[in-house]
């Protein structure tokens, strides 16, 4: 039986745990080892915050990074197999919960200084995890997302919204499902973040540093609910 999008999309973190766990332990993500994975982490420290969210921490990097500048970070990722290499290496705060289950979460993980998601926002329907987050966000707290950045990752195909597909080519040995991912243009992002309440404070662009053409998008957010 075929899966659907989102359906192989979860399935594929699954299957691919052990592989993405190498693949980064393993700085083998080029992107990551000299762009990404410093960007993301200078501007949650520049926010100074207290406590963290890392939504869909995966094996657990990021939190570990925070961790070690003292900070109290929290992770959360649908992948059973992921968590449990990121308990597995670190007695952090881990828990198995996608974001359909973040709502229901909310009372129980408490307020957050940032809420991190970093390329974790893969799937077409954002809106409701967006609008929960609020929910998790202390007063004059900030959501920071990365993602992949739409001129850059367009590919041969039209810059316009729809599924693509990762195969993890370049990443190394062990990827056994591909990834299903839902593309968005610059100007959809924008809209998106607008139509669930969340106010651009900036934007950046961080570059590769041999080629000069933009890595990521990254953004800071603000939210606009009274």
């Amino acid at each position: 039986m075929q899966r659907d999008h989102r359906e192989q999309l979860n399935f594929s973190w699954q299957a691919n745990a052990d592989a993405w766990t190498a693949a980064v332990r393993e700085q083998r993500i080029e992107s990551r080892r000299l762009v990404t994975d410093a960007a993301i982490l200078r501007a949650i420290l520049a926010c100074e915050p207290k406590r963290v969210l890392d939504i869909g921490c995966g094996e657990g990097w990021l939190c570990r990074g925070l961790m070690a500048h003292g900070i109290e970070a929290v992770g959360v990722d649908a992948s059973v197999p992921l968590i449990e290499t990121a308990r597995a290496i670190c007695s952090g705060q881990y828990r198995v919960c996608g974001y359909a289950e973040l709502e229901e979460q909310a009372p129980l993980l408490g307020k957050f200084d940032v809420l991190v998601c970093n390329f974790a926002l893969l799937d077409e329907p954002l809106a409701p995890v967006l609008t929960t987050l609020h929910k998790l966000l202390s007063p004059g707290g900030v959501l920071l997302i990365q993602t992949i950045h739409p001129w850059s990752s367009r590919g041969q195909g039209q810059y316009q919204d729809g599924w693509r597909v990762e195969h993890f080519e370049g990443f190394g040995e062990g990827f056994a499902e591909p990834m299903p991912w839902f593309f968005r243009t610059l100007e959809s992002w924008l809209t998106l973040l607008a139509e669930t309440d969340w106010r651009l404070q900036w934007l950046q662009e961080p570059l590769h540093p041999e080629s000069e053409q933009p890595v990521s998008l990254l953004l800071l957010l603000k939210s606009g609910l009274k």
